[in-house]
């Protein structure tokens, strides 16, 4: 079902690297995790930055996933290691605990240049007035909906509000005489992308901001509607029955296999989910409160920084390459070849793009994602699945549960920026 969207010479633009002798005067070292997609992207985009700038050689280093963060470290203490790297953009306040990076040179990357070029979720690495790091891709959230099942219940276009959603996902919700789920209405799953859509879409489309501007206070139960919608979304699954945790993390694979009528995902499950050649589905925004409501999205990415090691030559080399692997002819790449969505305001305007049925409702949602600014990702994510279970397993009260929930995030934050005072 994807659609082919940039046409790119890309092979042409190999032509262009010269078969000529090594000028190298200095190397410096990339790394990332190992992704299939992205590591090949690399090997051949490295070629063609040498053959513009012959000064310089790149070395490109993977790990696996899980080891990546432990290499960084192990490495960059020693100093050792890579120049300029790949992460997780919620990873960046561990790299500035731990002293790893360093702010983008301003000769090469100023704030207003970085602000004027890049969509507005590049704040999220933004610390202390200054910029760490370049998205090369963003993600954000998109409603997936199974055309077969609405055909089936008449149902001609996605819903445009959370009531018309839930309302829709009973009517399209199948359980056995017994009682038993044979289809959910809508993917409910807390681990997978809706603690997302609960903190930084609902929260905030029902007027609560989960955190105060400067990050610092956690501010999700700042008003009682936080209270309403918590018991409301959270009664998907307990009260309407519209879908079950039976298979934590599995909306996707329940999507996929037809299983799920509807799911909130983000545009990195594009990939997977057109894997199946029989299923028919599409891709809708996220729907609002109420007609004309406000909008809110969550967005997340990948981001590029030099670490500390980058000196002298080696600064000067590592910033050029950051400037080719961020640049909007990369990106357009970048989503041709592994599917993630640009971070450039210019391309996220790109009315082909904007327009197209599968990328579209992403990109347009970028206008209005929030990036949360975590502190350590990890952590935050238990705290909220463990709030959730006390009160769909042990029937705890709400407001009490969230209230808890505020206190033990905001210990999490206090540690943190407490710990870079000292």
């Amino acid at each position: 079902m994807k659609k082919r969207i940039f046409v790119l010479a890309f092979a042409a633009v190999l032509l262009l690297v010269m078969a000529a002798p090594s000028m190298a005067e200095v190397t410096i070292e990339y790394w990332q995790y190992y992704y299939e997609s992205k590591v090949k992207l690399i090997d051949e985009l490295i070629p063609v930055f040498e053959a513009q700038n012959p000064g310089i050689k790149v070395k490109h280093i993977t790990f696996p996933y899980d080891a990546f963060n432990e290499q960084v470290a192990a490495a960059v203490a020693a100093g050792e290691g890579p120049d300029v790297l790949n992460i997780f953009y919620g990873w960046l306040p561990m790299y500035l605990k731990q002293g790893f990076l360093q702010p983008l040179p301003e000769k090469y990357f100023t704030v207003e240049q970085i602000e004027e070029r890049f969509i507005p979720m590049v704040n999220a690495v933004k610390v202390d007035g200054q910029y760490w790091a370049l998205p090369t891709a963003v993600r954000s959230l998109a409603l997936f909906y199974n055309v077969d099942h609405f055909a089936e219940e008449g149902f001609t276009e996605p819903p445009k509000t959370w009531d018309e959603l839930l309302e829709m996902a009973i009517k399209l919700t199948r359980r056995t005489d017994r009682g038993a789920l044979v289809r959910q209405g809508y993917g409910w799953n807390v681990t997978g992308q809706d603690w997302h859509l609960f903190r930084e879409v609902l929260l905030r489309q029902w007027g609560v901001a989960p955190l105060s501007e400067d990050n610092r206070t956690v501010t999700m139960n700042s008003d009682p509607a936080a209270y309403e919608v918590l018991e409301w979304w959270i009664d998907w699954s307990r009260k309407y029955g519209v879908g079950e945790e039976e298979g934590r993390g599995l909306y996707r694979d329940s999507f996929l296999a037809g299983r799920a009528s509807m799911i909130v995902d983000g545009s990195f499950g594009i990939g997977t989910i057109s894997a199946n050649p029989n299923l028919k589905w599409a891709v809708a925004e996220l729907p609002v409160k109420e007609i004309g409501g406000e909008k809110s999205n969550f967005g997340s990415f990948w981001a590029h920084a030099i670490t500390r090691n980058a000196t002298g030559e080696k600064l000067d080399a590592a910033a050029k390459f950051l400037e080719f692997i961020t640049s909007d002819e990369v990106q357009r790449t970048w989503l041709e070849r592994v599917g993630e969505l640009p971070a450039s305001r210019a391309l996220a305007q790109d009315p082909a793009l904007r327009e197209d049925p599968v990328y579209g409702p992403f990109v347009r949602g970028l206008e209005y994602s929030h990036a949360t600014f975590f502190v350590d990702e990890t952590i935050e994510r238990e705290l909220i699945v463990e709030a959730v279970d006390k009160i769909l397993l042990l029937d705890a009260p709400v407001k009490d549960t969230l209230d808890q929930l505020v206190n033990d995030l905001q210990k999490v934050r206090d540690e943190y920026f407490n710990s870079l005072e000292k």
